[in-house]
């Protein structure tokens, strides 16, 4: 099918009809199930899509391409719906394809540490079929996201700081491109010198240049020993120089993470723990019983260079479940601190080297603005989250959240960093895009027109 020239409400009204004569009651246009598929959990307004099509297998995501593809119509990806910068909102309307549904285990070769799946399957659900093997997949951005989804928006978390993010432990993809062809960007191969590297290209590329069907993912052994623990420090600063030096010397840390007091106060009333209300460190080490109880010891040391103090840890899983679970709630734990609020979440990255003067300069922006906003931080990898609440109905709140925003994304610019580490651009960050690359994002708009030259693949994302 010839790719058209976008025209009008009609066609997308044609497409509709064509897909409901495919798909049947698998095709929905009932305003709830529109808005959910385009919901945000930030304050970014919804843009609903036209239609919801729920995609059983890589052929059914083909069918619909090629029929949008031929009328002009939008296409929107959808997996789990925890994006954060808007990447499910439907600016020009089009049809979203929920994938949830493709969510099988493809191949499972535990010789070569690998595992095909397609894109609809959540990290949770994967690492539960992989419980029996000794292997799992170590990515974990908090939410229980879809695979498809954390590869589009190149996703990290809590382990990144040990195994990477999605752009290092992906391997390969199949995809549909904005004609209807379903590619392979790689082998299962564990290095290649064979062409452009497109898988790199594809993940995190937010659904703006194919439709991913398919990954291939590095798995890794199941750690003998995990040991897990918390420590607080009377300042922000401290903490953050406490994992600068974790990092510089080298100490081979799985996870570490940064709660300012205003997030463990929240974490407290939420998660009902009761844990002193200061900058606090969560800390996991992965490795055998020597080893982890050796980075234990000289993680203490340095946190008592740091000024550190109640240095817990434990070995125990329930125990260390509780304390992640805490992390992995702040979010809400956050909104939970203002009743009836929205919340604008936005991330930066910066080298180690400077992330306690960024975090520092963040805090003293919060209490000078007089706003609320808690830090959560990846820190180990120099990366870290505010969540600015905010009444959404009122305009002056509004925007001092969004000069915050501003002044934090120019910030991390500033010290050679990055306007988001992981949550990817989407809408919400278009603006800090050219400050950050300059001229080459030139370059990535004649990538995106070169492969979508009708922008039917989720436009008004990434580019102004």
């Amino acid at each position: 099918m010839s790719i058209q020239q976008r025209d009008s409400a009609s066609e997308i009204q044609l497409v509709t009809e064509i897909l409901k004569q495919r798909f049947g009651d698998r095709l929905h246009t009932g305003q709830s199930m529109r808005e959910q598929h385009a919901h945000t959990l930030t304050y970014l307004p919804v843009q609903a899509p036209d239609a919801v099509v729920f995609a059983h297998n890589a052929q059914d995501v083909q069918w619909i391409v090629e029929v949008c593809a031929e009328h002009g119509c939008p296409i929107i990806p959808y997996g789990a719906g925890s994006s954060l910068e808007g990447q499910l909102n439907a600016p020009d309307g089009g049809v979203s394809i929920d994938l949830s549904a493709m969510d099988q285990v493809l191949e499972l070769h535990p010789e070569d540490l690998t595992v095909t799946v397609q894109p609809g399957i959540t990290r949770k659900a994967l690492n539960a079929q992989l419980r029996d093997t000794g292997l799992f997949f170590p990515i974990d951005p908090g939410a229980d996201a879809s695979i498809g989804g954390m590869a589009s928006t190149r996703a990290s978390g809590t382990n990144a700081v040990r195994y990477g993010t999605m752009k290092d432990n992906v391997l390969s993809l199949k995809a549909v491109m904005a004609d209807g062809r379903e590619i392979s960007t790689a082998t299962r191969a564990r290095k290649s010198a064979a062409g452009y590297d497109l898988t790199r290209l594809m993940v995190g590329a937010e659904g703006t240049l194919g439709v991913i069907t398919e990954v291939t993912l590095k798995l890794h052994g199941v750690p003998e020993s995990i040991v897990g623990g918390l420590c607080n420090f009377p300042t922000v600063a401290d903490a953050c120089n406490a994992a600068i030096q974790t990092i510089q010397y080298g100490i081979p840390v799985a996870r570490i993470e940064l709660l300012d007091a205003v997030q463990v106060g929240a974490c407290n009333s939420y998660s009902k723990l009761s844990l002193a209300e200061r900058p606090t460190m969560f800390v996991e080490f992965h490795g055998s019983e020597a080893s982890t109880a050796e980075q234990s010891k000289m993680f203490g040391e340095i946190i008592a260079d740091c000024n550190g103090s109640d240095f817990e840890w434990t070995a125990d899983e329930q125990k260390r479940q509780v304390l992640w679970q805490a992390r992995h709630d702040a979010y809400w734990a956050a909104r939970s601190l203002k009743p009836g609020t929205d919340a604008l979440v936005t991330d930066a990255c910066v080298p180690i080297s400077r992330l306690a003067e960024c975090v520092e300069e963040t805090r003293a922006d919060i209490e000078e603005h007089g706003l609320l906003a808690p830090i959560v931080g990846h820190v180990g990898d120099g990366n870290f989250h505010t969540s600015v609440l905010i009444d959404p109905d009122n305009a002056q709140e509004l925007q001092a959240a969004k000069d915050f925003a501003e002044r934090l994304s120019l910030r991390a610019i500033g010290m050679d960093g990055t306007c988001t580490g992981e949550h990817g651009v989407g809408q919400g960050k278009q603006a800090y895009l050219n400050d950050e690359l300059g001229d080459t994002v030139d370059f990535m708009r004649m990538i995106k027109t070169a492969l979508d030259p009708a922008n039917i693949m989720n436009p008004g994302k990434i580019f102004i």
